[in-house]
């Protein structure tokens, strides 16, 4: 049985790096080391002041230390780690693209002020759990013994119990939004004949080699000054079964 420091750093590095900061900038607010103000998503500011910084700082409060909380830690622990281990294997650059891209969709999904959040953490990694929900369609899902279905039905049964224990409807909604419009782009309408529009640009690949983040893909012969050609985000409902449980 590893230690929890062996297990932390076999995590691989964008979900680790996420949860890590979700962790410590709750940590950090609840040392009262900031204001939540200060790095919420309001816009007027962002374009008045240049606080560009609130486009991002907002993605990483998923709320005060509480059982939800906890919740949403395990969520990236485990949907999070389990997709970008799996279909993301040696993929580190397609899931970091994955995760700026489900960023932008967010920001501008929430700039329309019926969708408006001033966190959009909560909703990033709902986007996170409907794209895993997609990956593994068929994995077996548990909650707390009493009911198991699909996993293709999770994020919909997670944003009831939100709905049931009083906690905001809209930040799961916009993750779900989020998360079924970035598969939607990269499976659903290239498996329909359509052209993949959303391939990982070039200078996340690069970023990615830079910095070593992650394994790299295996090496392949190919012509000199060209990139690797990176396979597709996955295959829907790959018929795969897991037994997990919550």
């Amino acid at each position: 049985m590893s230690s929890p420091a062996e297990y932390y750093k076999s995590l691989p590095p964008i979900s680790k790096a996420f949860g890590t900061l979700c962790l410590l900038m709750t940590t950090a607010y609840q040392f009262k080391l900031y204001d939540l103000q200060d790095i919420a998503l309001i816009y007027k500011p962002v374009f008045t002041h240049f606080q560009v910084w609130r486009l991002i700082t907002n993605f990483f409060f998923l709320g005060n230390f509480s059982i939800n909380f906890g919740i949403r830690l395990l969520m990236i622990a485990r949907y999070g780690v389990q997709l970008e281990k799996v279909p993301f294997d040696r993929r580190t650059a397609d899931f970091l693209w994955m995760m700026i891209f489900g960023s932008f969709s967010l920001l501008v999904l929430s700039a329309i002020p019926i969708f408006w959040s001033p966190f959009l953490g909560i909703s990033l990694v709902f986007m996170l759990l409907y794209v895993w929900s997609r990956e593994f369609p068929n994995a077996q899902i548990n909650i707390y013994g009493l009911v198991t279905f699909k996993a293709f039905y999770l994020p919909w049964t997670m944003l009831a119990m939100d709905v049931i224990f009083g906690s905001p409807l809209m930040p799961d909604l916009l993750g779900i939004i989020a998360g079924h419009l970035y598969y939607f782009l990269t499976v659903l309408h290239p498996l329909a004949g359509g052209k993949n529009i959303l391939e990982t640009p070039m200078w996340v690949h690069k970023l990615v080699t830079r910095w070593q983040i992650g394994a790299q893909p295996i090496s392949r012969a190919q012509p000199a000054g060209r990139a690797q050609p990176e396979p597709t985000t996955g295959t829907a409902f790959r018929g795969r079964s897991y037994r997990l449980s919550d």
